[in-house]
This record gives C-alpha cells, sequence and structure tokens, in this order.
C-alpha cells in the first residue's frame, strides 16, 4: 500500500472497542450463567479467535458487527474441544484460555499461526503447573502447539518475575476452579481488566497496590458489557494529532483505566495540547474524550513503573519522539523482545529506512529528533500490527511516499485504521 504525505489531520472519529476488555468480554460471559450482551466489541481477527475457540467448546455465541450475546450455562458447562483450538495470531486468547483449560476435567490442544509460535508460553505454563495442570509442548511447555489436561488444581502464591496481565489474568482464572486462594503478585501493577470485570460478573477479589487474589468455587454470573474504545489503538492518532501540523483530532469514549494511560502521560511530559475529558458514567471501566492538537513536542525519558501501562504503545512513542527536540530515551522494555515481532529490532529497523535518527539498547531505544523524515522507501508491519499503524502515521509525515507492505496485520485489532486515517486527512 502508498500512501503519502498530508497537510493536516482534522476531524472527530469513535475508536473500535478495546481489544483486551472484548477478549475478556466473551471469556468471562462464556463462563458465566445467563445471558451475556457485549456492545462495542472489536470486531478484529484476533477477538473473533477467541470467539471461535470459545464455540468449540460448545458456548453459545451471537456475533453482529459490535454486538455479541453470549449464552453462559456456567464454566461447568464447557465440553472437551473436538479439534484444535486455533489462536491465529493472538496472544491474549492463548494465555488466558490456558488459565481456563487448566482447570477443565478434560483434554485440549492448542495452537496458532507462526508468530504464536515463536512466543514464550513458559510464563503462563509453569505457574499453572504448579496448580496442578498437566500442560506439554515444544520445549517442555514454551512454545506451541501446546496439549492441556486440566483439573484438580490447588491454589498457589505466585510471583511473577514480570508485570504482565495475561500471566496475572491465567493464574487468576485458574484460581477460580482450585482448592483454597489464589495470589499473583507482580513487580509493578499491570494493567487490571481481568479484576474489574470479574467484579463486574459477581466474583470476589481482594486486591493491594502489586497483587490480586482470588478464591476458588467462586460462580460467575452473567453481565452486560459495554467496552470503551481501546487507549492503544487511540494513541496512534494521539501521535497523529501531536506530529502533523495544523491537526485537531477529536476522539470519542476512550478507555482511561489508570493501567493503560502511560500514553497520556508521556504526552503531557512531552508538551502536546492534549484536553482529557472524563465521562461522568458508572461504567465498572473508565473513559471519556480525548482532544489532541499539534504542537512542539521535547524529548522525554521513559522507564520504571510507567512501562506496563505503555508498552503497546512503544512504537508510535519512537515515533513521536523522531519529531521532539532533543534525545528520548525508552529503558526497561526488554519485554518488547516478544510481541509480534522483536519491536525494538524492527521499531528501529523500520523508522531508520525513511530517515529517523534512532538507535536500539538492551532494554530499549534511543531517539534523536527532531528530523525530517524522508521517506521514499519500502517498509513493512512485519506481521504486526501496532508496526503497520506505525509506519501509516508515519508516511503523513514524509517528504517521499512510502510503500507499507503487510498492511493486512492491522486487521487483528484496528481493521478500520486506514479508513479513519483517510476521513481525517487533508492531503498535499
Amino acid at each position: 500500500m502508498k500512501r503519502e504525505k498530508v497537510l493536516s489531520l482534522n476531524g472527530e472519529i469513535h475508536i473500535p472497542g478495546d481489544k483486551s476488555i472484548s477478549h475478556r468480554s466473551v471469556m468471562f460471559g462464556a463462563l458465566a450463567k445467563g445471558k451475556t450482551t457485549v456492545k462495542n466489541f472489536l470486531p478484529g481477527a484476533d477477538c473473533l479467535s477467541t470467539i471461535a475457540c470459545f464455540r468449540k467448546m460448545g458456548v453459545s455465541i451471537e456475533q453482529n458487527g459490535s454486538d455479541v450475546t453470549i449464552h453462559g450455562k456456567g464454566i461447568n458447562a464447557l465440553c472437551e474441544p473436538d479439534s484444535l483450538l486455533d489462536v491465529g495470531n493472538s496472544g491474549t486468547t492463548i494465555r488466558l484460555m490456558l488459565g481456563i483449560l487448566a482447570g477443565r476435567p478434560f483434554h485440549s490442544a492448542v495452537a496458532g499461526d507462526e508468530s504464536i509460535a515463536k512466543r514464550p508460553m513458559k510464563r503462563v505454563t509453569e505457574p499453572l503447573k504448579q496448580m496442578g495442570a498437566v500442560i506439554d509442548g515444544r520445549a517442555g511447555g514454551e512454545f506451541t502447539p501446546l496439549s492441556v489436561r486440566g483439573g484438580n488444581l490447588n491454589g498457589i502464591e505466585y510471583v511473577s518475575p514480570v508485570a504482565s496481565a495475561q500471566i496475572k489474568s491465567a493464574v487468576l482464572l485458574a484460581g477460580l476452579q482450585a482448592e483454597g486462594t489464589t495470589t499473583v503478585t507482580e513487580p509493578h501493577k499491570s494493567r487490571d481488566h481481568t479484576e474489574r470485570m470479574l467484579n463486574a460478573f459477581g466474583v470476589e477479589l481482594s486486591e493491594t497496590k502489586t497483587s490480586a487474589s482470588v478464591t476458588g468455587g467462586q460462580e460467575l454470573r452473567a453481565a452486560d458489557i459495554f467496552v470503551p474504545g481501546d487507549i492503544s489503538s487511540a494513541a496512534f492518532f494521539l501521535t497523529a494529532g501531536a506530529i502533523v501540523p495544523e491537526s485537531r483530532i477529536v476522539l470519542k469514549n476512550v478507555g482511561l483505566n489508570p493501567t493503560r494511560t502511560g500514553i497520556i502521560d508521556v504526552l503531557q511530559q512531552m508538551g502536546a495540547a492534549l484536553e482529557v475529558i472524563p465521562s461522568e458514567t458508572g461504567s465498572a471501566e473508565p473513559y471519556g474524550d480525548l482532544i489532541i492538537e499539534s504542537s512542539a513536542l521535547k524529548a522525554a525519558e521513559i522507564g520504571g513503573e510507567i512501562i506496563p501501562r505503555l508498552i503497546d504503545e512503544i512504537p508510535i512513542i519512537a515515533l513521536l519522539a523522531t519529531q521532539a527536540e532533543g534525545t528520548t530515551i525508552i529503558k526497561d522494555a526488554a519485554e518488547l523482545k516478544v510481541k509480534e515481532t522483536n519491536r525494538i529490532d524492527t521499531v528501529v529497523s523500520e523508522l531508520r529506512k525513511i530517515g529517523a535518527d534512532i538507535e536500539p539498547t538492551e532494554d530499549g531505544m534511543k531517539i534523536h529528533g527532531k528530523k525530517t523524515l524522508a521517506g521514499g522507501a519500502a517498509v513493512s508491519s512485519h506481521g504486526d500490527h501496532r508496526i503497520g499503524m506505525m509506519l501509516g502515521i508515519a508516511s503523513c509525515l514524509t517528504q517521499e511516499p512510502i510503500e507499507i507492505l503487510q498492511t493486512e496485520a492491522i486487521d487483528v485489532s484496528y481493521p478500520t485504521f486506514f479508513e479513519h486515517l483517510n476521513q481525517l486527512a487533508k492531503k498535499a
């Protein structure tokens, strides 16, 4: 796909539903008793993989665009799948689902695409094995395909080496099916969508600043869920509005969960003209409108406790930093190496192709701004949706058009990305 520079970006868009919350709404609705309705569900490829997996376990799910209805019969009604559970490209689907399968008294086999086959699973399978699940796979359960024989779990106190909502969620979901209490403690608090949604489905949890505990045997009750816009998707248009001259973009109903709003903190630290208008509704997940305008930006140092709150936004933050005065340092982000791609190497290589002054470090990158992006090159998402969207925003700035390869990867989280970008763009 060839993309050209734009003069400005102006207008209002509704960001598609949050991917993390959409996954969980289907999973928890499948485990609950009763009819769960979901509004503003993200009908991207990743979330559709979650629906497909739970249908294979006997759950009746109706999906009409962004409206989903799940007819749950309780966790004990899940059936042994008669074929492979295929998660596609979705790391959230496989890791959270492993926590559910760990407690089910049947056999299942789980796999995904080539990207999933390279992503580490032992971080989830090891604590689940400690609870009593029998899990095997390549490299001792490190890589897919994975075989799970669940049931007869015991609660554990698990200290996670990294702040990861996927690890925490998998262990808590297994803990709901275990004898006793299960506690997960993290070095920093990761996103808390699981805790919030479990509460909405009637589960009692206890939490501290860095831990969450659940007692086994609790039943989930059906709920009505509204999915706010995904702030990780909004991040691309927040950056675009900040760096493309003469721009003003209004983003409606975006999730403002404090465990996810690191991108807002970074934009404000760098001097962006950003207005946050919270909604007054009593939703389990806070949300509101964001207004971003182009402005002069300054470099920042990004690391420590903020990293789990913006780990998915680092590719677009790197582009943001190319347009800020000074050198931006991103550190403590080694987790980027085990995403859909090694995002440190991929971000650096693709931005260099279009003229950015950027270098990799062991746990992040250094970006020297402010740089004019020349463009005139062929770049690729490498099958990573967030790299693809970052390059789409970069194309708005490059002096020469750029050819973006593998843009279909964007469909996993934001199928209407280029439609929204074209809607806002005033072409040169």
